[in-house]
């Protein structure tokens, strides 16, 4: 291990004001969890991060810890901050089989989850331990959606996904791959066949256009269409990137693995937006970087920009006049992602707001009673652990939205 975890956990300082936890989205109890470590009380320290984050695993490697819990540490201030994704990937990974979940005993009531992503599955063992049945469908052969589809296996490798699909096979989840709500099957047909509640986690994966000329030849790709299967692209040795947010790293760094020698990342902004690891790390293996670039069409040999000029205070002054033509083999269009829409239209009553996210309350609550819905098909394309935080809220609304349901019945 690169970093030795023991080492690290002794650096921490176990502030009575743990500005990690706070800086952490979903709380998670790192000086209880390091203590807890340090007293070799292994175990208890991974029921500690489970219970907290069912998706502690995950977030351990995938996580911007530089801008939450690394981010917020004292030590950081002056020196090193204490790797604290490091020691919760140890004793998450350590501990994940050995992790026996207790579920409460089966109240009779089913869920059904639409869409295998990180909320989804936390969504599905919450409720699964709370004694509800859940049957997860997603449309794609393998769970993790965003995890399995849009993170490349050298920073999430694909076996978490396998180990979790395990895991939640043995608390008597229900998993319908290849399976896809709004096609044969619709929400309506759920309800029908007597499932309690339905939670969407359906993600997005329509991806986001620059509505400039050429988005449709042969040499342009989509960064998420490429994601989902980089062996089948055969992109040559000069690769253009539009973007530069962490899906961007994510393919530029994928595109060097796969034999491409020459890959440049465009954006319009001075900065790339992708946090400083994934940004240095992109670097670091050969990617090339250009700034204040405007996208104005993409031809038979690549992109074309014009360059953007700015004042003082750094906001847009104007664009050259000329144009400057990049040549490149492919050109991969990264710029964020929104929501399909089959559920919207196959499903009466429920509504998506203007750029397509599904309408929902502060706590999950959809434009349909019964409907319930996190992640990024509400947030946008956010990270994992934003799912999972939100999801923890989602998850309580529906237990008590079943309960009231169960009560009301009952008065009748």
């Amino acid at each position: 291990m690169a970093v030795h975890v023991i080492d690290e956990a002794n650096r921490c300082l176990q502030c009575k004001k743990p500005l990690c936890r706070e800086g952490c989205p979903v709380h998670t109890p790192i000086p209880d969890m390091i203590r807890a470590l340090r007293e070799e009380r292994l175990e208890e320290a991974a029921y500690m991060l489970f219970d907290n984050n069912p998706m502690s695993l995950v977030c351990s490697l995938v996580c911007n810890h530089e801008n939450q819990c690394e981010g917020h540490c004292v030590l950081g201030r002056k020196g090193h901050p204490v790797h604290i994704s490091s020691i919760e990937n140890y004793i998450s990974n350590t501990y994940f089989e050995r992790i026996r979940v207790e579920c409460q005993p089966r109240n009779g009531k089913k869920v059904a989850v639409i869409g295998a992503g990180p909320a989804g599955i936390t969504i599905a063992i919450l409720l699964t331990k709370k004694g509800y049945s859940v049957t997860i469908f997603d449309s794609r052969e393998r769970i993790g959606g965003v995890l399995q589809y849009g993170i490349p296996d050298f920073r999430l490798p694909k076996t978490i996904l396998e180990r979790y699909q395990k895991k939640l096979e043995s608390i008597g989840i229900r998993i319908r791959p290849n399976t896809t709500i709004g096609g044969a099957l619709e929400i309506r047909d759920l309800f029908r066949d007597g499932y309690e509640s339905i939670f969407i986690g359906t993600g997005v994966w329509r991806p986001k256009t620059l509505g400039v000329k050429g988005e449709s030849l042969g040499n342009v790709h989509f960064a998420i269409d490429y994601l989902v299967n980089p062996d089948v692209y055969s992109l040559g040795d000069r690769v253009a990137i539009i973007g530069m947010g962490n899906s961007a790293m994510d393919v530029a760094r994928t595109a060097l693995r796969h034999g491409s020698r020459e890959v440049t990342l465009y954006a319009r902004g001075e900065a790339s937006s992708a946090s400083q690891h994934e940004t240095d790390y992109a670097k670091l293996e050969g990617a090339m970087f250009r700034f204040n670039k405007a996208i104005q069409e993409i031809n038979d040999d690549g992109p074309v920009f014009r360059e953007i000029y700015r004042n003082e205070e750094g906001n847009i002054a104007g664009y050259s006049q000329e144009t400057e033509q990049v040549y490149a083999d492919s050109v991969i269009i990264s710029v964020s992602q929104g929501p399909k829409d089959k559920l919207v239209n196959t499903t009466e009553g429920l509504k998506a707001t203007s750029n397509g996210l599904l309408e929902t309350t502060e706590n999950g609550e959809t434009t349909v009673e019964g409907i319930f819905a996190s992640g990024d098909v509400v947030l946008g394309a956010k990270t994992v652990v934003q799912a999972v935080e939100y999801s923890k809220k989602v998850a309580d609304a529906m237990d008590s939205y079943m309960k009231a349901k169960k009560q009301q019945n009952h008065n009748f």
